[in-house]
């Protein structure tokens, strides 16, 4: 089309912000914010439709020197791996304008400019092919969320956000350092597809390896660096936690793909098992902490870093049916955990408490509102017919495959899985009817359902029929398979 697509998707979050900022109507912010969302999503869409699944290179690129004398170039790009999570952002983003329509009710505008911002943040991290804009990009989303976090959150918002903020800096950190060794033994270039075509010397690879490992493990988050996460969930407003589980988490799983398996490819081989060992143990471990709790928000939580288990371990299967089970269940996560935390939000609202003692007969109080959560809470545990399944089945093939033992641990991990998420729904909906007799609960109104019926398509759309999705990613994880295995063997 001629139009610089990816800047366009990138900045109109952005321009929306600095609109917003002219504007004293609450009102007028609210809808000025859907409508840049909205836009967002379109050009999102736009993009999905022109991207070709025939190859494995970038497509929308743009180029324009930054920093001459460094290397550094605005450099934009979005191949198989990267656009599925450039179209989730945008979706994600106008859910959580709807999310906050009356959630949030005060300082509406400041709100409103920090999710926009952050919006067009995470969608930089996507797109960009410069490792120092990437950086730029990586580094600036703490600034929104902790805000986010830390004005809009509960009673313990100031700890969380600190809590968030120190693990995510320390980790990016390290990342810097690996940054700057990069650049000097990669050819002093910043440019990511220039240096994933290097070949670096193993003890390069390892030491980066485990740099840019603390870095990304903090954002998935990977035990033992997860505890930032619950704390983080249950402080921070619905759509805080909706972009925090459907997006932010998937950063951390987008640089293992974008940055350790390709540009270290051997110590990505050499490393494999360890980081098997690892998903397998937030499977378990996150299951076993979800099925321990009564607050819905923190059940979700730490269900997140049981799911988010089964991405790693997918990718580190280093196989093909691994990798797309992965980058595929990267996707579902951010509808189906999204969704659930949409719905903890929306009963929240009307009940102001999320402990799972409170609720029992909801189904006769809000049939609507149960039956869609009963979709969310089926996708959870990966039920045939929802988006879960497809993913999870493609990695567990994938981890069976690479490690029997490890594959044991995650089917162990769905099963706990099923046992909390039913025992959830079991408590919430059905059950002696406790919340009519508390509560006056009105069932789901026209603003939630639009925010809840794009989440239940896409659930259903991949679960019934993936091959558009598995078409997008195939080609750019083909490639990298080669990557990976041509390089990856030399050690």
């Amino acid at each position: 089309m001629g139009l610089p697509l990816l800047s366009l998707i990138v900045f109109t979050p952005a321009v929306g912000a600095t609109v917003l900022m002219f504007l004293r109507s609450d009102n007028a912010v609210r809808w000025t914010a859907l409508g840049a969302t909205l836009l967002d999503l379109a050009l999102g869409i736009a993009m999905l439709t022109s991207f070709d699944t025939t190859t494995h290179v970038m497509q929308f690129t743009e180029t324009h020197p930054w920093v001459p004398a460094l290397g550094i170039t605005y450099a934009l790009g979005v191949d198989g791996i990267s656009a599925l999570f450039v179209f989730l952002t945008a979706l994600l983003g106008s859910i959580c304008v709807l999310a906050s329509w009356v959630a949030i009710d005060r300082k509406v505008k400041e709100f409103m400019v920090s999710l926009l911002v952050m919006q067009a943040l995470m969608l930089g991290v996507f797109c960009a092919l410069d490792l120092f804009l990437f950086y730029v990009f990586w580094e600036a989303m703490l600034i929104p969320m902790y805000l986010i976090i830390g004005v809009w959150g509960g009673e313990g918002r100031v700890y969380a956000a600190f809590k968030f903020f120190l693990y995510t800096l320390a980790g990016s950190v390290l990342f810097l350092i690996g940054v700057i060794v990069l650049y000097f033994n990669g050819g002093e270039t910043f440019d990511i597809l220039a240096l994933t075509a290097q070949d670096l010397p193993f003890r390069i690879q390892s030491w980066l390896f485990f740099a840019f490992l603390v870095a990304f493990a903090v954002k998935v988050p990977m035990v033992p660096v997860h505890t930032w996460l619950p704390d983080a969930h249950v402080q921070a407003p619905t759509a805080g936690s909706i972009i925090l589980a459907g997006v932010l988490l998937k950063m951390g799983a987008y640089g293992f793909l974008r940055f350790s398996l390709p540009m270290l490819p051997q110590a990505s081989v050499y490393y494999s098992t360890l980081m098997l060992a690892l998903s397998a143990l937030a499977i378990v471990y996150g299951g076993l902490l979800a099925l321990a709790q009564d607050d819905l928000k923190k059940l979700v939580a730490y269900s997140s870093i049981s799911h988010m288990g089964f991405v790693t371990l997918g990718i580190f299967a280093l196989n093909l049916r691994g990798l797309e089970g992965a980058i595929l269940q990267m996707f579902n996560h951010g509808v189906t955990t999204g969704a659930l935390f949409l719905f903890v939000g929306l009963i929240y609202e009307r009940t102001h408490t999320r402990s799972m003692a409170d609720y029992g007969g909801l189904m006769k109080a809000a049939p609507v509102y149960t039956a869609f959560l009963a979709l969310f809470t089926l996708s959870s545990m990966a039920l045939p017919g929802t988006n879960s399944f497809v993913g999870e089945l493609l990695v567990l093939s994938g981890g069976f495959a690479a490690n029997l033992m490890v594959g044991t641990a995650a089917v162990l991990g769905a099963l706990l899985g099923a046992a909390y998420l039913l025992g959830m729904y079991g408590k919430v909906a059905l059950g002696p009817d406790r919340v009519n007799a508390r509560f006056n609960i009105s069932d789901v109104n026209a603003r939630e359902m639009v925010a809840i019926l794009p989440l239940a398509l896409f659930v259903l759309w991949v679960g019934l029929y993936p091959k558009p999705f598995l078409g997008i990613i195939d080609a750019s994880v083909q490639h990298l398979m080669v990557q990976v295995h041509g390089k990856g063997s030399g050690q």
